[in-house]
């Protein structure tokens, strides 16, 4: 019964979360207004800003501790100005980070 109530929950959430996805483009077709547009082109950008944000909100730039975040972050400012990949940017950022965190040698 707990396996079955837990998938029953996990379907009815996939659900939601696609019919709220497709809601806009059901609700207005192919007649979108001008703010939905808007949105869609600024929500994205100002989402990953958030996140950047909230990610490194405790890190002091002036503590050699933080070298790791920088060079994580540079590569991926780089490599997103180079390629256009977010993902790509995203992937290599993070594994530059942890590599750094983990491969060190105990500097950090």
């Amino acid at each position: 019964m707990n396996n079955l109530h837990t998938l029953l929950i996990i379907f009815i959430s996939g659900g939601i979360t696609l019919l709220l996805r497709f809601l806009p483009f059901i609700a207005f077709g192919k007649h979108q207004p001008k703010f939905i547009i808007y949105l869609g082109k600024v929500l994205p950008p100002a989402t990953m800003a958030m996140l950047v944000i909230y990610c490194l909100r405790n890190t002091d730039i002036n503590n050699f501790y933080a070298l790791p975040e920088i060079i994580a972050c540079l590569a991926v400012i780089i490599l997103h100005v180079w390629k256009h990949n977010t993902l790509l940017s995203i992937i290599t950022g993070t594994a530059i980070y942890m590599y750094l965190i983990q491969n060190a040698g105990g500097i950090f």
